[in-house]
């Protein structure tokens, strides 16, 4: 069978929603599904529902995310607790196709700003929903480790915050160096 371009690009979204559903049968069994708001686990819903339905900025948004995501995962998961498949398959996997929908999709520059406010909204969520022993998104708690820097989880948050949007930032200009517009693109955006 031959799919277009455009088909197989969609299809390639199932392959994120799987991930999401493989972590989420994976808390389900341990009893906490409130993990699944990590931003890590909620940006492979939101690239599969990009890819699905053709939203290049929803993917874009998951893309700059999956970069952080990363180095986070594998200071504070991997590192402490090793591997495991289906949260090798969010963070990697989810790398791994969003990077192949941006050979297609390509970034814009103005992607972190919807990258930002995304994780807003969702850690604004994940305050309201999620158990604060859990602490999802660093929404709840300072961050172990830092409670003799920040005297309140107000100036961690807001602190966070900052360097959260400069990482997401940095974030998009890389992949935005790595898959600039095509000339045409950019001529009909006037985006340079």
């Amino acid at each position: 069978m031959d799919f277009s371009p455009q088909t197989r690009l969609r299809l390639l979204g199932l392959l994120p929603l799987i991930f999401f559903f493989a972590q989420a049968v994976h808390y389900y069994r341990i009893n906490e599904l409130g993990h699944m708001l990590w931003m890590c686990n909620i940006g492979n819903l939101i690239l599969a529902l990009g890819l699905l339905f053709d939203k290049p900025i929803v993917v874009r948004l998951s893309a700059i995310w999956m970069i952080p995501g990363l180095v986070v995962w594998f200071i504070y998961v991997v590192l402490a607790w090793g591997v495991f498949l289906t949260s090798t398959l969010a963070h990697v996997g989810g790398l791994a196709v969003a990077m192949i929908a941006l050979k297609w999709y390509r970034m814009d520059r103005g992607a972190w700003r919807y990258a930002f406010g995304w994780y807003l909204v969702v850690q604004l969520i994940s305050r309201f929903i999620t158990p604060p022993a859990f602490n999802v998104n660093l929404a709840h708690t300072v961050a172990t480790g830092w409670e003799r820097t920040f005297q309140s989880y107000w100036s961690f948050w807001l602190v966070l915050t900052a360097v959260g949007a400069a990482v997401l930032w940095v974030s998009g200009m890389i992949l935005w160096v790595i898959w600039r517009p095509k000339v045409a693109e950019t001529l009909a955006t006037g985006e340079l």
